[in-house]
């Protein structure tokens, strides 16, 4: 057996519980150490159902373990930015929940911080880990789609659960930031670029935007996209048009098997797309990253990007 990482959780928050622990015990080169939560009835539940060999009562007490490497954060959007930057001054690599930070001034100052310690950084976009995005990667490189003309994407779901942080706008809550940073991120995956014009529309409740939709226009004349919103049925979906094909992708920030479809002038044809375990290939990367001292597969530079994407979209629908 290799070396593993060793893993401390800040926050026993329900996609740590349910999605990122599990990974992390999944994963070869990963071991999960240590979980700080401040609140007693969780910390008794997160010993009973993980087993993890240290529960702390603080984040800083679970930062100042000498035995943890990395750690990765699932806290509100809102403190994300402390923790990152408090994370990296004790030396540890982190792994945040997308968005990375509110804006990017704050995304910026964690990146320094983290580039000034020595220490890793990565958003958490679990769906880049999937064989469907591995699958579109290999359709765009094939030059099938010609040149790219429209880009649609959306992640949609009803929000039922009240109160919920996504709701609070002191915390950092809305549907751009929770879903509709997947499209933004799709998006610039797609072109490897940042738009030259935004505009959104919202529908706002209590401060923070349910439902979200919005235009950027490129220097190529490309046009894509956005929706997202806590107000409707699940939907992802994505479409990619070209000159000389579309490639439509359903389930698009989903891990599970499925197909993708591409129509052509010889027709439409299906490419089939293999379950993922999504969680664990994003955790063993960056495991890998730390251990081997390389990049982890998403960069600092596209998130950055992705940020600042979503700064002038909620600006822009705002008015």
């Amino acid at each position: 057996m290799g070396e593993k990482l060793k893993w401390g959780i800040l926050g026993y928050a329900r996609i740590a519980r349910q999605s990122v622990i599990p990974a992390i015990k999944r994963a070869a080169n990963s071991e999960l150490w240590a979980v700080a939560s401040q609140r007693p009835e969780v910390r008794a539940a997160c010993r009973e159902e993980t087993g993890c060999p240290r529960v702390y009562e603080s984040y800083e007490e679970l930062l100042a373990d000498p035995e943890v490497r990395a750690v990765y954060i699932p806290l509100p959007n809102a403190l994300h930015r402390e923790w990152t930057i408090r994370a990296a001054e004790k030396g540890k690599h982190v792994l945040c929940e997308k968005p990375l930070a509110l804006n990017a001034a704050e995304c910026r100052e964690m990146i320094a911080a983290c580039r000034a310690n020595g220490v890793k950084l990565m958003e958490a976009f679990m769906y880049r880990y999937t064989d469907r995005i591995r699958k579109v990667r290999e359709v765009l490189a094939s030059g099938l789609l010609g040149e790219i003309r429209y880009i649609h994407a959306e992640f949609r779901f009803f929000l039922d659960r009240d109160p919920d942080v996504r709701l609070v706008p002191e915390l950092g809550g809305g549907c751009l930031y929770d879903v509709g940073c997947y499209p933004v991120n799709f998006i610039g995956f797609v072109t490897g670029e940042a738009p030259e014009e935004v505009e959104a529309e919202a529908v706002y409740h209590r401060g923070v935007d349910v439902s979200f939709a919005a235009v950027l226009r490129y220097k190529s004349d490309l046009i894509a996209t956005v929706s997202s919103g806590f107000n409707s049925r699940l939907r992802t979906y994505a479409e990619i048009a070209g000159t000389k094909g579309v490639l439509e992708v359903p389930d698009t920030f989903l891990g599970d098997a499925g197909s993708i479809f591409l129509n052509t002038a010889e027709g439409r044809r299906e490419i089939p797309v293999a379950e993922s375990d999504r969680y664990r290939l994003e955790i063993e990367d960056f495991a890998a990253a730390v251990l081997e001292d390389r990049p982890p597969m998403l960069g600092l530079e596209e998130s950055l990007r992705n940020m600042e994407v979503i700064e002038r979209l909620l600006e822009a629908a705002r008015g």
